[in-house]
C-alpha cells in the first residue's frame, strides 16, 4: 500500500471499523479478517487492536468477554448508541468530503 493510501486510512479507519461493527458484533481478529476480505490487506493487526482500545475508551462500543476454546476470553465489541451516532456523523462528513473532492479537476495537469 502506498504512503498516500496509508495516510488517508489513518483518518478513516475508525469509521471503517464502526461500519463493520454496525453489521454485527465481533472480536479483534474477526474485524481484521473482515477488513482483509474487503480489500484492506495491508492494515496491521496491531493497528486494529489499538483502534479498538480507543473506541472502547471513547465509549462507542459495548464490550463483552466471551470464553474461548483457545486461550483467554475474547473481547467482543458491539456498537452502542454513541457508536451509531459517531458512525452516522462519519458517513455525513465522508459524503461531504467526497462531494467536494469530486468537484476538483481529476487530471494530473490541473485546469
Amino acid at each position: 500500500m502506498g504512503t498516500q493510501m496509508t495516510e488517508m486510512l489513518k483518518g478513516t479507519l475508525e469509521g471503517i471499523v464502526l461500519s463493520i461493527l454496525a453489521e454485527r458484533p465481533a472480536y479483534g481478529y474477526e474485524i481484521t479478517a473482515e477488513l482483509r476480505e474487503r480489500g484492506f490487506t495491508d492494515i496491521a493487526e496491531g493497528t486494529i487492536y489499538a483502534l479498538l482500545i480507543r473506541i472502547e475508551t471513547k465509549k462507542l462500543v459495548a464490550v463483552d468477554k466471551v470464553p474461548s476454546a483457545k486461550g483467554p476470553p475474547r473481547k467482543v465489541f458491539t456498537l452502542n448508541d454513541a457508536g451509531r451516532a459517531q458512525l452516522k456523523d462519519f458517513w455525513s462528513t465522508w459524503n461531504q468530503l467526497v462531494s467536494r473532492i469530486e468537484n476538483l479537476p481529476h487530471n494530473s495537469k490541473g485546469r
